[in-house]
């Protein structure tokens, strides 16, 4: 049987030190629009290791990172080469080994998954069936099959928000939580495994959607955890269920700026806002827009080259 082509993969390797400004020009270009970034250490364990904001882990401050940029429909290897342009001049740095690829319909998170270790994010634990054995006594454990759907927990901005989520629900309890973008249901789970609370999830990707509901019912939560396809806010089910005490929304900056008169719709008085998939350099762009929405910065998480943020309306 042939297989569909699920989405285009640019790559590209630079320094440590210049990934967010690589990353910061293709999550910034209009066209060819990514919908995903990642990055990783190019060549892990070559480089010291450095502490970050979270006590549980740990990243390469230095060395070469890889980068990698997924589009819906293929973009022009020139159209990137252009992108990238300015900021290799700027910075006196080449994008090493650029390569653009199309990625087959398939369970690629879920291959992907398969050398990665599990994370602790507060007292959560986030990991794959093949690391059921290392599921430790205390804490909350949350196994998350990815399928083609995005958020193992392994990325720095579901961290974060995992270690919000965490340190939110040691000083009140949502009756309303909404989970924006919720990619493989992480951090709806995450809430509902805490709360027992019924928790609104939804995403752009109906394969999201019913990855969500899938890994709900693993986790033993599936009747508190509803999921819907919706364009940001763009669905009656969240418009009914507004106003929300808690969102969360794991999604990228540009997405976040252009949502946040919506954000501060729905969120009630008083609410709490935890964003993420945020380039420290996008930061300032994301805090005035919530400002221009009278919603501001309660704390920050940078973890690596990523920021996620609390805030209040």
């Amino acid at each position: 049987m042939n297989r569909k082509i699920s989405h285009w993969k640019v790559a590209f390797i630079v320094p440590h030190t210049a990934a967010d400004a690589f990353c910061g020009a293709l999550e910034n270009a209009f066209r060819p629009e990514t919908f995903a970034i990642t990055t990783g250490e190019a060549d892990p364990g070559s480089s010291p290791l450095v502490q970050t904001s979270s006590e549980w882990n740990e990243v390469e401050a230095h060395g070469a990172w890889r980068i990698e940029a997924l589009y819906l429909e293929e973009p022009e290897i020139d159209a990137i080469r252009a992108i990238l342009k300015p900021v290799e001049e700027e910075t006196g740095i080449a994008a090493l080994d650029l390569s653009l690829e199309a990625v087959l319909e398939e369970d690629w998170i879920a291959k992907s998954l398969e050398g990665l270790q599990p994370v602790h994010a507060g007292r959560f634990f986030v990991y794959g069936g093949h690391d059921a054995d290392k599921v430790p006594a205390s804490g909350v454990p949350i196994l998350i099959e990815a399928g083609r759907a995005f958020g193992t927990g392994h990325h720095a901005t579901t961290q974060g928000c995992l270690e919000f989520i965490d340190s939110y629900l040691k000083r009140r309890r949502p009756l309303n939580p909404l989970d924006l973008g919720t990619g493989t249901g992480v951090l709806a789970i995450a809430l509902a495994r805490v709360t027992h609370e019924p928790v609104l999830a939804s995403d752009i990707d109906p394969v999201s959607v019913k990855v969500t509901k899938d890994n709900a019912r693993l986790n033993g939560v599936g009747p508190f955890v509803k999921a819907v396809a919706a364009k940001g806010f763009d669905h009656t089910e969240i418009a009914e269920n507004a106003p929300y005490d808690l969102i969360v929304a794991n999604i990228l900056a540009r997405p976040l700026v252009s949502l946040m008169p919506a954000f501060a719709w729905h969120l009630a008085a008083g609410g709490t806002l935890i964003l993420s998939g945020i380039l420290r350099t996008q930061e300032n762009m994301v805090l005035a827009a919530a400002r221009m929405q009278e919603i501001y910065l309660v704390s920050r998480k940078p973890i690596g080259d990523w920021v996620t943020l609390e805030l209040r309306g």
